[in-house]
């Protein structure tokens, strides 16, 4: 029986390989270069793994390998992640083609919209760019109402999206779409909304607190106590706003943000030259405006996308992807294919977070970004408190997404609206006038269509980062420039890919389970 369990598990993985490795190759150049004939190609693709991923007599024959007692831990895993994986894509032909038609057809909307004011093409960057400097608060209203417009665009296509979802969940047994992406990401839905009620009754406080500070500061700067969110620094005021932080943008001038991740990870003993080199690093038309980064063949092909101007946020951005890459390079890459890939998706999001941190750490400054003493000392306190309200800022942005996701699941045909500016309020604490926004502005957030049943991710990974940062110091004595902390990342968390579930991996690397309280010590702003 264990020798006809092995092949199935070999068989399988041999079968999805080479199709998974053609298809991030296709995707990835629809996002660097997005036409109809990529976005074809890359359709064509999804639909061919989709439906070797969803073999209904696979799933049967890995349950009921699964129900015999097994031995060998490394087996069991990779059949718990192909049962994972197999139940997710159980459907229909027809079921399979309109999903991956309508999010192929939203994603190429993304890649290809620019906001438009006033005849002059806007991307993504020019509306971050106006949100955070200009004083107009006309011309700031609408650069965000623009910025709004691709949800108009998609609305009504995420919607029939997450129809589609939704069916297929429920013929599995599953309440929605939401439900059945929770579990078969392993995160139990009553476990994963009580840190979620955890972290917004931890957050309330001291962010009413340093938001009450920030809106002083707005009123006096644009002259209103009417304060909307194009009064914010940028569309979904998840990012720390120059009012709010100690800018670096002025220190940094134009230093490289590819250089700065390049030296950042090699003091950990991590090499990402390869990976640069394999990059798509800098904005130009028909490319996706965003950052991510991707394991084309779970054999060391990593590659980032960004769009780096100059300036902290870029500099942020490049060493979050980094932090994606350096798990990714260094999977054992003797651990079977269906076992590279790393623990859960927030693990791999807490190492991106904590990487992208290091551009406000007085330390790194110094060390790495080369900057003196007396110019990064008497910043100190200022970037402490900066990084302790970009956590706070985040969580309660990153609360809006996860609850709103569970809500648009439950009822797609509900008032989407209605919805999410009252958890913009509730968690925000941000009012919109009635019809400043514009319909279907919940849909401008990418991350919706292209990437549902996300955002806890972040959250969680928030969690995690803190606690590995307290990890080390602990005892290694540090984080930045310590070859020990390195270490530590590649043979406590890297190397194992998802061999282990993610609460033993966790365990294994920090001595105690996932919690809050290395998260709330940064909250003192």
């Amino acid at each position: 029986m264990s020798d006809s369990i092995h092949r199935l598990a070999t068989q399988f993985q041999d079968r999805i390989e080479s199709v998974e490795t053609d298809f991030n190759n296709a995707y990835w150049v629809s996002q660097i270069e997005a036409s109809p004939e990529n976005d074809r190609a890359r359709a064509d693709l999804e639909l061919e793994l989709r439906k070797i991923m969803g073999d209904a007599e696979a799933l049967e024959r890995v349950n009921a390998a699964l129900a015999e007692e097994i031995h060998d831990p490394v087996l069991k895993r990779q059949l718990e992640i192909l049962r994972l994986g197999l139940t997710g894509n159980q459907m229909t032909d027809a079921e399979r083609e309109e999903i991956v038609e309508l999010s192929t057809q939203v994603e190429s909307e993304f890649a290809n919209h620019r906001a438009e004011i006033d005849g002059e093409k806007y991307d993504d960057n020019k509306i971050d760019e106006v949100l955070q400097s200009s004083d107009d608060s006309e011309l700031r209203k609408r650069v965000w109402q623009a910025s709004k417009e691709v949800g108009t665009k998609v609305a009504e296509r995420v919607r029939e999206l997450v129809r589609a979802r939704n069916a297929t969940a429920r013929k599995l047994g599953y309440g929605d779409y939401y439900q059945m992406s929770l579990d078969l990401e392993e995160l139990p839905e009553e476990w994963l909304f009580g840190v979620m009620d955890e972290l917004e009754r931890l957050t309330d406080e001291p962010f009413t607190a340093w938001k009450s500070q920030l809106d002083e500061r707005l009123v006096q700067r644009f002259g209103t106590t009417d304060l909307f969110p194009w009064h914010y620094a940028d569309p979904f005021f998840q990012q720390l706003p120059p009012d709010g932080r100690l800018s670096l943008d002025d220190l940094f001038g134009d230093a490289s943000a590819e250089a700065l991740a390049l030296e950042t990870f090699g003091r950990w003993d991590i090499d990402l030259s390869n990976v640069m080199a394999n990059s798509d690093l800098y904005p130009r038309d028909r490319k996706c405006q965003h950052a991510f980064c991707i394991d084309v063949d779970r054999k060391k092909d990593v590659r980032m996308l960004c769009n780096v101007v100059p300036g902290e946020r870029w500099i942020d951005t490049m060493l979050h992807e980094s932090g994606h890459a350096a798990y990714d390079v260094f999977i054992d890459h003797k651990l079977p294919y269906l076992l590279r890939q790393p623990a859960h998706t927030f693990v791999t999001e807490a190492i991106a977070l904590m990487s992208g941190a290091l551009v406000r750490d007085p330390d790194w400054l110094k060390q790495v970004a080369g900057f003196s003493a007396d110019q990064v000392d008497p910043l100190a306190k200022g970037l402490r408190s900066a990084t302790a309200a970009a956590e706070l800022l985040f969580s309660r942005w990153g609360l809006v997404m996860v609850h709103f996701e569970r809500d648009l699941y439950a009822d797609p045909e509900g008032d989407l609206d209605e919805r999410w500016w009252r958890y913009v309020e509730r968690f925000q604490k941000v009012r919109v006038p009635e019809g400043a926004a514009p319909a279907g502005a919940w849909a401008s957030k990418i991350h919706i269509a292209a990437a549902p049943v996300y955002y806890q991710n972040y959250l969680l990974g928030n969690l995690l980062a803190a606690q590995l940062v307290a990890t080390a110091r602990d005892e290694f004595g540090g984080v930045v420039g310590v070859p020990e902390t390195g270490q530590m990342l590649k043979e406590r968390i890297f190397k194992h890919g998802c061999l282990y579930p993610w609460p033993e991996l966790i365990v294994k690397a920090t001595g105690r389970e996932l919690g809050a309280s290395d998260f709330v010590t940064q909250w003192a702003v």
